[in-house]
């Protein structure tokens, strides 16, 4: 008679062929049996761009994506003009590989620049529960010695998240080091309601790095290690034709889709800004009020374009109200508490827009607008939300008096003032 360990071999054996065959059925697609795996090299969630051995192209993250079909989207940085094929291949449950093509999606937007934000999609197989995966190019040696991709994502909700608003900041580089108006934006950003701020950082002045290392204690503030120049030589701006280098503005578009992803089940909303710009609610207290009429409004939107606005960082307010704040005149950057003259509108000029957005209704973004998403966009009319943004002007040839007084920062000026006070005595001042 035979046994049940026999019989339980043999069911296994059926299974996996019958499974074989289906994935054979599918179009358009190339997989390959599963094949005896050893333990699967992992690459740290630290280790964010990881190169695919034997291409000139390179992965940042991986993340379980069931939006359209179960699939895993893995965000890469690709040479254009590099037309390898490429595979997925995960690691399974069963310690066993499963090789799959990946279809390569290049983002619309890349201005030029050789390399461009890519999503590369792989559709995983049922008999696979792979919690990572490995990009490899054309030949299956050139993934030698590569190391795997954990998946995001696996635990998909979309009702109570531990977030209600997180800011993503796509890049801090140049030895930043405008140090006074990140604490008092950040500040603002905590009185309007915004729970964490997801920075990807190259590098940074050891000033701000300090009060960087301040925030992430207080449980605001995470830090995304973006080692970009290492890997390439980044463009300083948008242009290929004026700024040259291999990728668009320090790989902007692809920390900002790989924010939309590693917040996609953990936040409400996710806010896509500078970090010199606060997206700043005119006819509601806060974020949560002013989301709660723009979604009641709008049921079918996931995406809120909100309108930049400049204020001009050489115009001072006349009063001085908050000038002379004896804690702040060694502390570098700019007070945003001075500035209180906007901008107007120009007639044939299209006022650029940043983005709150619900990120799991999100597929591709770009800068001021999202280029594959579900469901509708709405333009926030700029006397609900608008972007208070403390820069150089735009309009330098402007008199004072052609700028609009707007106040509208000094309805959070206590406690700004307070709280920067503290940041400064307990990170500045203390190392001093």
């Amino acid at each position: 008679m035979v046994n049940i360990k026999t019989l339980i071999f043999l069911l296994a054996i059926v299974l996996g062929y019958v499974s074989v065959l289906w994935l054979q059925q599918k179009p358009n697609k190339t997989f390959s049996p599963p094949e005896p795996a050893v333990a699967c090299p992992v690459i740290s969630l630290e280790e964010t761009i990881t190169p695919v051995l034997g291409t000139k192209h390179f992965v940042v993250a991986a993340y379980a994506d069931n939006r359209d079909g179960r699939r895993t989207r893995i965000i890469g940085i690709i040479n254009r003009h590099s037309g390898v094929k490429l595979y997925c291949v995960f690691c399974c449950g069963n310690r066993t590989f499963f090789n799959t093509t990946a279809e390569v999606q290049q983002h619309s937007d890349h201005f030029g620049f050789p390399y461009v934000t890519t999503d590369l999609l792989c559709e995983t197989a049922p008999v696979c529960k792979s919690s990572h995966v490995m990009v490899r190019g054309p030949s299956p040696s050139a993934g030698n010695g590569a190391r795997f991709l954990p998946i995001q994502n696996q635990h998909q909700q979309e009702d109570e998240f531990p977030y209600e608003f997180t800011v993503c900041i796509s890049n801090l580089f140049g030895n930043y080091n405008n140090v006074l108006q990140f604490i008092q934006t950040l500040e603002v950003y905590k009185i309007l309601g915004i729970q964490k701020v997801m920075i990807y950082k190259t590098n940074c002045s050891q000033t701000l790095d300090k009060v960087l290392s301040y925030y992430k204690e207080e449980g605001v503030v995470e830090v995304i290690p973006w080692p970009i120049t290492t890997i390439l030589n980044p463009s300083h701006g948008w242009n290929y034709a004026k700024h040259k280098g291999d990728l668009h503005y320090y790989g902007q578009l692809t920390t900002l889709n790989d924010c939309i992803y590693r917040n996609m089940y953990s936040s409400k909303y996710v806010l896509l800004n500078d970090i010199d710009e606060i997206i700043a609610p005119y006819k509601h207290r806060d974020l949560h009020q002013l989301m709660e009429y723009l979604s009641s409004q709008n049921p079918k939107a996931g995406v809120f374009l909100i309108e930049n606005h400049i204020y001009p960082k050489n115009v001072f307010d006349e009063t001085g109200r908050f000038s002379q704040q004896a804690e702040w005149k060694n502390v570098p950057g700019i007070n945003i508490l001075e500035h209180v003259h906007r901008e107007p509108d120009r007639k044939e000029v299209y006022n650029p827009t940043k983005m709150i957005v619900n990120p799991r209704r999100v597929e591709q973004t770009s800068i001021h607008s999202v280029l594959k998403h579900y469901g509708e966009s709405y333009r926030v009319p700029p006397d609900v939300s608008k972007i208070v943004h403390v820069r150089v002007p735009l309009q330098g040839q402007l008199s004072k008096e052609d700028l609009i007084r707007d106040t509208k920062l000094w309805e959070y000026a206590d406690e700004v003032i307070k709280k920067t006070n503290e940041v400064i005595k307990r990170v500045i001042e203390s190392e001093s």
